[in-house]
């Protein structure tokens, strides 16, 4: 397999280990309604225990991988298709075109990783994502691990458009204005550069992603659907739409924005890291990109 694929595959899985900490409590202010009311002392009892850490990993670190591996092989690919179909070179509009490009085609991994990821962080009690993950398959067949597909592909295609349009805008601000070259100041360039390309991201898309958790957190059990504040409504779970609708009625704008500050500390550390571990194998391997965007 190609060299930003495995890049790619280590770097995601490496990303969600480390950030799962913090995902956690997002996933759970975002979705608030569906479990008990939290308070810090009892987000800070979550993670008492070290198994508590890796609450809904083992989905992510398989699938992510996976996820991470396509992204940079579709967004590459689409680059270099885009720029050879307009015989232009690369510019910011064409590296944001071509990570939507790369975030839509992860939508085949994304959303069941999502959907699983979603619900085991969200179980109380705690339940195991190979749990989770069968108990969906048993009730709904493989089309149910598929359910908010729709507004995660969304999310993702406008999400990694900027992820990878920030990236490259901030390394070549902050290239054109370096005076010297050295391996530290490169580290310390992609590690900037990619913490700002997940807050970035994350501010893009983070009402999208409340409406996609909401609707993920749903499930098939009367309980689930108090997320939509109507205990009538059991045999059938709302749509991203009407979940949008039902969380701006309960808590007007400022819902869609719940935990937006603990993601984008996680983004940054994450995304940094992520950058870091995938730019330092694509040169271990020889790979390095030759970057010369243009602006927009």
């Amino acid at each position: 397999m190609s060299a930003d694929f495995w890049a790619g595959y280590v770097s995601g899985a490496v990303g969600i280990v480390i950030g799962n900490p913090l995902d956690l409590i997002k996933v759970r202010l975002q979705a608030k309604d569906a479990i008990p009311a939290q308070t810090t002392v009892s987000y800070a009892r979550q993670f008492e225990t070290p198994s508590s850490l890796v609450t809904g990993t083992a989905a992510p670190v398989l699938g992510y991988g996976a996820l991470n591996a396509l992204l940079f092989v579709s967004y590459n690919r689409s680059e270099a298709a885009i720029n050879n179909y307009l015989a232009i070179s690369p510019n910011l509009w064409t590296t944001w075109a071509a990570g939507a490009i790369g975030g839509l085609a992860t939508w085949v991994v994304s959303t069941p990783t999502e959907l699983v990821k979603c619900r085991a962080q969200l179980s109380l009690p705690p339940t195991s994502s190979w749990k989770i993950a069968r108990q969906i398959v048993k009730s709904e067949g493989f089309r149910g691990l598929y359910f908010g597909g729709v507004v995660t592909a969304l999310r993702d295609s406008i999400g990694y458009g900027f992820y990878f349009w920030s990236y490259e805008l901030s390394t070549q601000l902050i290239t054109s204005s370096k005076q010297e070259k050295s391996l530290t100041k490169d580290a310390a360039r992609v590690l900037l550069c990619g913490g700002l390309a997940g807050v970035v991201t994350w501010a893009s898309v983070f009402p999208l992603d409340v409406i996609k958790t909401r609707v993920q957190a749903q499930t098939n059990e009367p309980a689930a659907m108090a997320l939509l504040g109507d205990q009538t409504k059991v045999h059938r779970r709302a749509g991203a739409i009407e979940v949008a609708k039902e969380a701006y009625r309960q808590g007007g704008l400022r819902v869609f924005f719940r935990g937006l500050t603990i993601c984008s500390v996680r983004a940054f550390v994450v995304s940094a890291i992520q950058w870091a571990v995938y730019e330092g194998i694509m040169h271990e391997l020889d790979q390095g990109k030759q970057r010369s965007v243009e602006p927009v």
